[in-house]
């Protein structure tokens, strides 16, 4: 997977710092990062083929207060789904990643 930024320094941090994750450095500061498990869900779309990424998590609201205390930006309200609760978050680099709960059964 890769992220495409405007700021790939900001964002790198924010995966390193803020989310904690465990990373390597491929050199000249090019961080791959360990992801935790994952799901794939392919969804219908009537116009061009898209593709977001989640990350998933147990509970939305507690993870939105640890994340919104290291200063993370929430984009939109948490909404319930059919399939969960979900929201988005700010990277720095100015995209934009999607947080849910599940209220589906799990692959993982």
């Amino acid at each position: 997977m890769i992220i495409y930024s405007r700021d790939p320094e900001a964002d790198r941090a924010f995966f390193r710092d803020t989310l904690g994750y465990h990373h390597v450095d491929a050199g000249h500061g090019w961080l791959i990062f360990k992801l935790p498990p994952a799901e794939l869900a392919m969804h219908p779309t009537e116009g061009e083929p898209a593709h977001e990424l989640f990350l998933m998590c147990d509970d939305v609201a507690a993870t939105m207060g640890d994340l919104a205390a290291k200063g993370v930006e929430f984009t939109i309200p948490v909404t319930e789904e059919r399939w969960g609760l979900r929201t988005a978050l700010r990277l720095p680099g100015g995209g934009e990643l999607g947080l849910y709960e599940p209220r589906h059964p799990v692959a993982i």
